[in-house]
């Protein structure tokens, strides 16, 4: 391979890490990335591009369909043997893959999944801000659900 090859590869190597890992930012953080066997996935069958506007569209909403943190931290300590993680629960966030934000069923263990800290608060931050995009009509419903899984089966 010639050389200018070679320095074009470890330059792509490097600007995909650089873009992943945080946009330059130093970061140590354990990845874990949504297996898409054990978390593939579930819709809340109530929300809808139809029914955005009265669903997650409304300020507070999520709030109406979380789960309990008992329930959450009770899978989160099966799911982390599923994903063999040995860290500390307290380490984790029992994340889901498709958010309540964007309408991911609140409590079916496939859309459930054991993402460390700090990446975690980044992801919430992402999943927000999809949000606010489908509530203006920037993105679709489906594109956004297709965006956030995409960014969580492949990068955590």
């Amino acid at each position: 391979m010639r050389s200018i090859d070679v320095a074009a590869a470890a330059l792509a190597v490097g600007l995909l890490t650089y873009a992943v890992v945080g946009c330059g930012r130093r970061t140590t953080a354990h990845v874990v990335r949504a297996s898409a066997v054990l978390t593939p996935g579930v819709l809340n069958p109530a929300v809808t591009q139809a029914t955005i506007a009265s669903t997650i569209c409304v300020r507070g909403w999520t709030r109406t369909v979380r789960p309990p943190v008992s329930y959450t931290n009770a899978l989160k300590l099966r799911q982390m043997l599923l994903y063999r993680e040995t860290g500390p629960p307290s380490a984790y966030q029992e994340d889901h893959l498709v958010s309540l934000e964007l309408g991911g069923n609140p409590t079916d263990p496939r859309n459930l999944w054991p993402e460390p800290y700090p990446r975690a608060a980044d992801v919430d931050r992402i999943e927000n801000e999809l949000n606010a995009k489908v509530c203006a009509g920037e993105l679709t419903l489906a594109q956004a659900q297709e965006q956030e899984s995409a960014l969580k089966h492949d990068y955590g």
